[in-house]
């Protein structure tokens, strides 16, 4: 999977399947297709991108539209070896939100993940600035920061988040929100926050910590929304 757009999925695959028969309701395209699509609202590019030239084609290509993109994983690996695609990204006028753990920030600073975690204020404000993005810098109460220097510390979540899939869940929640047209900065504290407190609500359920998955969050997060 490459490219999400509201409930479209956007695959590199030459042979993508067209139907999940798992999850019948996902509706999957060629990620080229996606980039076409009228009235896209925002685009999530990263979770399961890799790292083909295939790959850096499409993201060049989702930089360049004037969209809310939202770049995880794979996105901001490209981004980190590629001093083409940093500078597009800089020079973005649509909303741009980054969601990188702290080894993906060390590589986009080109600094140590230990230099990151020194101080994880200053890194992510300082990607934030560097990458004319909103960032959150994940981890241990995470880190929401903007170019303008404004920062915010999540209070959600707990250890059960350190498995597979959490950061692609987190990048479907924003990119929800930002389809239903939330403004930038608020879906991805809304997110952030959200992500966190399924979590916690998962855990007191039962479900964790430890074994907690990503597709417990996603369920815990639909009872969480829909009793706020």
């Amino acid at each position: 999977m490459g490219e999400l757009v509201g409930a479209a999925w956007g695959l590199l695959a030459a042979d993508a399947p067209l139907v999940d028969v798992a999850q019948p309701e996902l509706m999957l395209r060629n990620a080229g297709e996606v980039l076409k699509l009228p009235n896209l609202a925002c685009l999530a590019v990263g979770p399961g991108l890799g790292q083909m030239p295939d790959a850096q084609y499409h993201l060049e290509a989702a930089l360049e539209l004037p969209l809310p993109l939202v770049l995880d994983a794979d996105a901001l690996n490209l981004l980190a070896v590629s001093a083409a695609l940093a500078r597009k990204l800089r020079a973005r006028t649509a909303p741009s939100l980054l969601t990188p753990h702290p080894a993906e920030a060390a590589r986009l600073l080109a600094v140590t993940t230990s230099h990151v975690q020194d101080d994880r204020i200053g890194a992510a404000l300082k990607l934030a600035s560097t990458m004319n993005s909103l960032v959150a810098l994940k981890g241990a109460g995470s880190i929401c920061a903007a170019p303008d220097g404004g920062w915010h510390i999540n209070t959600s979540g707990n250890p059960g988040m350190a498995s597979a899939g959490m950061g692609d869940v987190l990048t479907g929640m924003i990119a929800a929100l930002l389809s239903q047209g939330a403004e930038p900065r608020a879906a991805l504290l809304a997110a952030v926050y959200l992500h966190g407190a399924a979590a916690d609500h998962a855990v007191a359920s039962g479900a964790g910590p430890a074994g907690l998955t990503a597709t417990e969050t996603i369920e815990s997060a639909r009872v969480q929304l829909n009793q706020r």
